[in-house]
């Protein structure tokens, strides 16, 4: 009997922890929950402020992002949507670095629903 109760504690144990890890680093699954604007914008100043604007379209060392959404293209040429935005932030290109290691999948989710706001 008690055999069988520390297995199950154990299976148990292995099962939660296993849930927990299969959230990976933004902590809402593999494929991320919708972004909020409010944590955006802190992940935006923490990590892309140095090179972007966001209340202007004035270049810093990248280009300003206010309205960048409502843009035809974006940098690299490319059509203006959500999952070239993405690629973009991922891949990085025009003297912008990569963000795919960097930034979780929540992040990004966060700060393309503050980008939208701009």
């Amino acid at each position: 009997m008690k055999k069988s109760l520390i297995a199950m504690s154990c299976l148990g144990l292995m099962l939660s922890t296993g849930t927990v890890f299969a959230q990976g680093k933004g902590g809402k699954g593999k494929g991320g929950a919708a972004g909020t604007a409010a944590k955006g914008k802190e992940v935006f100043e923490s990590n892309c402020s140095v090179c972007h604007n966001a209340d202007s379209e004035e270049k810093k060392m990248g280009p300003g992002l206010k309205g960048v959404t409502k843009r035809a293209k974006i940098v690299n040429g490319e059509a203006m949507n959500d999952a070239n935005l993405t690629k973009f932030i991922n891949e990085g290109g025009n003297s912008m670095p990569a963000f795919a290691d960097i930034l979780t999948t929540q992040e990004k989710a966060d700060i393309m629903a503050y980008l939208k706001t701009l």
